[in-house]
């Protein structure tokens, strides 16, 4: 699984370090092609001449060198994976707060590619509600962190904080590529962000929605090799470049955008808060303030979800979604029948840190199989590795 892949490993300033060097030689024993940067700090434990010999690459730890610049964007975008291994808690914290002073920041800084990391550090600095912090902040950019294990440290103390053993990385390692390409052939269909309905030239009907969840679930998809479509609506978050794109205003646009891919497509997600209502005039020219009320006839917006359950085949997977604040168990379930999906996520507005214009979500995922899988509240980006391994789950049953 690890033949031919294009690994970065990059080792800070731990004790841990003398594992980087067994961790190499396996990477190389798998096959890996593997190029190694080490901070100064890392040197300070093991030398370059040993990662130099193993990798048989010239160790990279500069960022200027003899007048030249050592070209991390070239190194972010040569790797298939960055493992940072040991990841100190020096550098996790600098990783969290942007900081770019040697040539690893930098690189992982740029790198369009996975970051791996694999932590260690002494107990009390594990647990310390700093660094506690800073792990969050990584987990929400994406990044994924190998847990780690608890046993003698160096410090003498047993406890957590020691780095996860070669033979664990390897292996996760190996489920990480396996299940990158896990969706491989799969084409689908995801919705995002709000619609806003005109008023006036001016003014709109909308709601607090940034897309933030659906685009972590498109993004997830295209990162396991599904072929994605994504129909957006306003949204300021990036979406990357590898995910093809539609973006809209309206509901109407956003259901004319949807109809055209929902026949050819194998998993339909219908992530995007879609206005239910939608004014029946439109004014040519912004309305002048002249009254001490404004009447607006609404109109229903045509329900994507609904006309995808009907239009769904025996081997497309549905999943909607259920942002509700009252009843949300009752609600839920009712919207999964109503609208003959196969899945619905539930997220309760009641819930603290779920819901609109947030970085977590906490959610409950019900499939019409009668199966409920309950979440913790985590980053939108984890809550989307969730939802997704839970629809190859539901498939694959």
């Amino acid at each position: 699984m690890l033949k031919d892949k294009k690994i970065l490993l990059c080792v800070t300033g731990s004790i841990a370090a003398y594992k980087a060097v067994i961790l190499l030689r396996l990477l190389i024993k798998n096959g890996a092609e593997v190029k190694v940067i080490m901070t100064k700090a890392a040197s300070d434990f093991v030398s370059p001449l040993t990662f130099s010999t193993l990798s048989k690459n010239k160790i990279l730890s500069e960022l200027f060198n003899d007048d030249t610049w050592t070209n991390h964007v070239i190194l972010g975008r040569w790797a298939d994976v960055i493992l940072i291994a040991p990841a100190s808690c020096n550098t996790l914290a600098k990783m969290s707060n942007g900081i770019c002073d040697n040539l690893l920041l930098a690189t992982y800084l740029s790198a369009t590619c996975p970051v791996l990391i694999a932590p260690a550090m002494d107990e009390d600095m594990w647990h310390h509600p700093a660094t506690k912090r800073n792990i969050e902040i990584l987990k929400a950019a994406g990044n994924q962190l190998l847990p780690v294990n608890d046993g003698e440290l160096a410090s003498g103390l047993q406890g957590e904080g020691r780095m996860a053993e070669p033979e664990e990385i390897i292996s996760y390692l190996e489920n990480f590529f396996s299940s990158k390409l896990s969706l491989k052939g799969v084409r689908a269909l995801v919705t995002a962000g709000p619609t806003y309905e005109a008023i006036d030239p001016v003014r709109y009907i909308g709601n607090r929605s940034t897309g933030t969840m659906g685009i972590a679930l498109a993004e997830e998809l295209a990162a396991r090799g599904a072929d994605v479509y994504l129909v957006v609506g306003p949204s300021d978050v990036n979406i990357p470049c590898n995910i093809k794109t539609k973006k809209i205003t309206t509901a109407r646009e956003m259901y004319e955008a949807s109809l055209k891919y929902i026949s050819n497509t194998d998993i339909i997600i219908m992530a995007a808060a879609v206005s239910d209502y939608t004014p029946e005039k439109i004014s040519k020219e912004k309305i002048k303030k002249e009254s001490d009320q404004l009447s607006l006839t609404l109109t229903k917006t045509k329900d994507i979800l609904s006309t995808a359950g009907k239009l769904k085949t025996e081997h497309q997977t549905l999943v909607g979604f259920a942002l509700e604040t009252t009843n949300e168990r009752d609600n839920a379930l009712q919207k999964l029948t109503k609208k003959n999906a196969d899945l619905i996520v539930l997220n309760s507005l009641n819930d603290e840190g779920a819901g609109f214009g947030k970085g977590t979500n906490k959610i409950i995922i019900f499939d019409k199989k009668g199966n409920e899988y309950k979440f913790d509240k985590k980053p939108k980006k984890e809550v989307a590795k969730d939802i997704i391994n839970t629809i190859i789950h539901y498939r694959n049953v």
